[in-house]
């Protein structure tokens, strides 16, 4: 049988009291939004879901279909005429040049190259028009129910737009490629020749950027997408028409990092607690936590925990076999578990169950009434 134990866990105890009870900053952003990028909790949002144009930060798709559709980042990319015959910022490709693809994505990323986009696309699929289909594909899968692309750079196009929010699920998922997450972080670098300086200007400005990609059309106006890293809590922040996005993006990464802390509801390999067992000398089990469990929370926040285990467990068991569960709630919605392992090897121990020695260790483990009744003489 298994039970259900509720506890409420005081968080008040752990977590500092000195915060400003101040809300989230003013910013001039048309669209904005501030997500913990590992628990994906939402930490301060405006118009987050307004379909919008999106400039250049389009080619955090781009990168991330192009790392997932050729591993082989060695693999030699032929300049073709049509690739540099685009408008806007440029990579400065030449035609017939052979260019490795992880250096186009250095010239994507950091130059923010509308040629290397393309090459990129053309290199990848063998035509930019499959390469944008990818794309879009690519989108459904991450959940970005409000997005479509029409081409792999940004330029203003009919049916090229995002969300803020949309947009940090992308950015997300660019993290999470170690690849790219070296090179959006990377300040300047020479590859093929050419010297890259990253336009993102936090990688100077704000302690702890990770970096991320800037956008500007006359029409889209100035988009930015950034990320940074503090004491393990990563944010991300993305903005959209925003005129003053470099100061934006500041005061919204230190709201983040100041009014929601990631807390550590559980550590990995942490005994928990233990269970009876039956069919073994061994009169107990300890349990403990297969992983960690961390989540951004306020001063003002509590986390109920539940714990599913068994009353009681028959041996044999296996160390590292899965006993339960760990679940966290803040209010009723869950925000993240851990499996509860067996922490030992408990041996089955037979010769027991059909002896008086073993029927008395029962009967003191107050483990079945049948026991009693087939032990002690009826009157």
């Amino acid at each position: 049988m298994k039970r259900v134990l509720a506890c409420g866990l005081l968080l008040a105890c752990l977590i500092p009291r000195a915060w400003a009870a101040e809300g989230p900053p003013s910013i001039s952003a048309a669209s904005a939004i501030l997500v913990d990028a590992d628990s994906g909790r939402v930490l301060y949002e405006h118009n987050a879901n307004q379909e919008r144009l999106i400039a250049s930060i389009t080619k955090l798709m781009t990168a991330l279909v192009a790392v997932e559709s050729t591993p082989d980042l060695d693999q030699l990319v032929e300049i073709q005429r049509e690739y540099t015959l685009t408008e806007g910022s440029s990579m400065y490709l030449k035609v017939g040049e052979a260019i490795s693809l992880k250096n186009l994505l250095y010239g994507l990323l950091l130059a923010s190259g509308n040629d290397a986009a393309l090459a990129i696309a053309g290199g990848c699929a063998g035509e930019i028009e499959t390469f944008v289909d990818w794309m879009n594909q690519r989108a459904k899968d991450l959940g970005m129910e409000h997005t479509h692309f029409a081409n792999p750079n940004g330029l203003n196009a009919e049916g090229h737009y995002s969300t803020a929010a949309d947009m940090a699920k992308l950015a997300a998922a660019v993290l999470d490629q170690p690849v790219l997450a070296q090179i959006v972080a990377t300040k300047s670098i020479t590859v093929a020749d050419r010297t890259l300086v990253n336009h993102n200007k936090l990688l100077w400005r704000y302690e702890g950027c990770t970096g991320m990609k800037t956008g500007y059309t006359d029409k889209a106006g100035r988009t930015l997408v950034s990320s940074a890293e503090r004491n393990g809590q990563r944010l991300i922040v993305v903005t959209l028409h925003d005129p003053n996005d470099w100061a934006d993006h500041a005061a919204l990464l230190d709201y983040g990092f100041s009014h929601y802390p990631r807390h550590i509801l559980a550590r990995a390999g942490k005994v928990f607690q233990t269970v009876p067992v039956t069919g073994s000398l061994n009169r107990f089990v300890s349990v403990e936590t297969a992983g960690p469990v961390f989540y951004p929370l306020t001063a003002a926040e509590r986390v109920r925990a539940e714990v599913v285990l068994p009353t009681s467990v028959q041996a044999p068991l296996e160390r590292g076999a899965i006993a339960g569960r760990l679940v966290f709630y803040l209010d009723s919605v869950p925000i993240g578990e851990t499996y509860l392992l067996y922490s030992q090897d408990i041996r089955e121990d037979t010769a027991q169950n059909g002896n008086l020695f073993g029927r008395l260790l029962s009967l003191f483990r107050g483990e079945a009434a049948v026991w009693l009744a087939w032990t002690l003489p009826v009157s």
